[in-house]
């Protein structure tokens, strides 16, 4: 679902009025304060942008492209982060131990 009400240079937390290191309920608290003073049947464009704020920030995966990549939080992960040439991948322990064993 495209999220057309917030603009990707505004950021979701000033939108709602918290910090970065804002927890959960302080999020879920200034969401509710926020409605309150922009009800949908009275301003519903502002009402629209706090809802689409609090989507982005309550969601812990978008959350965390907002905070660690600085992105857009509606992108996916595979377009936050450079294609390298190599793809690493954990093959688990047995390589490993095996290269233990033989020393």
């Amino acid at each position: 679902m495209a999220h057309a009400n917030i603009r990707l240079d505004e950021d979701p937390r000033e939108i709602l009025g918290v910090s970065p290191d804002a927890s959960v309920e302080m999020i879920r608290n200034a969401y509710l304060r926020k409605v309150k003073e922009n009800p949908p049947d009275r301003a519903p464009a502002a009402f629209e942008r706090i809802r689409d704020a609090y989507e982005v920030l309550r969601d812990p995966r978008r959350r965390a492209r907002l905070l660690f990549f600085a992105g857009d939080p509606h992108a996916p992960l595979a377009d936050l982060v450079p294609a390298t040439g190599s793809a690493r991948r954990f093959t688990g322990p047995g390589p490993w131990v095996a290269a233990l064993r033989e020393k």
